[in-house]
């Protein structure tokens, strides 16, 4: 049986580990010849291997999202090597344990702290979409997957800056998909909920995951294979007429009344 991804070529930012790792598995396995680019290079490097050693294609390639050349010399490497881009997965953030502790609240939030968050997480994912659009344009097709997050829509007592840098992903990702739908390529953007990665398991506590997972609809939290199951779909042409929405991946956190979580524990 053909795969949905047969022949195209996708790049994934921020593969090293974590959802990233997960998406890139996802579309190598669906036949996508994936680019795993990231700042971890040992990490893209481990999942690539890991992907060859599967069946797969794939390779590893560095890259620094603050700098614009780096962006250039990863879409010429990967134009030389495949010819083409296809799928663009825009995942890579700025969630850096120390990024994430020190953007608190907004009185005594550092301006680096909030540079650093648009810097990587919006400018980032401009850069990529600006110098990936050129190939898609010139393939007659593609597919640009953001990723933002569910507290870029609902107000938080955490983050600001990050919550602020993934609203304005959310605006980035309409404009993408108005300006070049009419060239056949779509843009998208998945909205998480809490994904159960290493990562979010340091960052939070115990009592912190049972009051999430008490807020959330489905009786589970998140697992990376949650979002790569979304990212194979808008990268494949079963969302071929999909373009410029934002698409919660959340368990239904961000749907429900406030006092929805305390009404359903005492139900039971």
């Amino acid at each position: 049986m053909t795969k949905k991804l047969e022949g195209r070529v996708a790049i994934v930012t921020g593969s090293g580990a974590n959802i990233g790792e997960a998406c890139a598995k996802a579309l190598a396995s669906e036949g996508a010849q994936v680019v795993l680019a990231d700042i971890n290079i040992d990490g893209a490097k481990r999942v690539a291997q890991e992907i060859r050693d599967a069946g797969g294609e794939a390779f590893a390639h560095p890259l620094n999202l603050l700098e614009e050349d780096s962006v250039r010399t990863l879409v010429a490497a990967v134009l030389e090597r495949y010819g083409r881009i296809d799928i663009l997965h825009n995942n890579a953030a700025d969630t850096r344990s120390a990024q994430m502790a020190a953007d608190g609240p907004i009185q005594q939030l550092e301006t680096a702290v909030w540079d650093s968050a648009f810097a990587v997480n919006t400018r980032g994912t401009m850069l990529m979409t600006k110098h990936c659009v050129a190939a898609m344009i010139e393939a007659g097709r593609g597919s640009i997957i953001n990723m933002s997050s569910g507290v870029s829509i609902l107000g938080d007592v955490f983050n600001p800056a990050y919550s602020a840098s993934k609203s304005a992903v959310n605006a980035l990702t309409r404009n993408t998909a108005a300006q070049f739908g009419k060239r056949n390529i779509r843009c998208n953007a998945i909205l998480p909920g809490l994904i159960l990665t290493p990562l979010s398991r340091s960052m939070m506590g115990a009592e912190q995951l049972a009051l999430l997972e008490k807020h959330t609809l489905l009786p589970r939290l998140g697992a990376p294979d949650d979002i790569a199951k979304a990212v194979v779909f808008l990268a494949s042409d079963d969302s071929s007429f999909v373009t410029g929405q934002l698409i919660s991946v959340d368990g239904g956190i961000t749907t429900h009344q406030p006092y929805v979580g305390e009404v359903l524990a005492q139900l039971g």
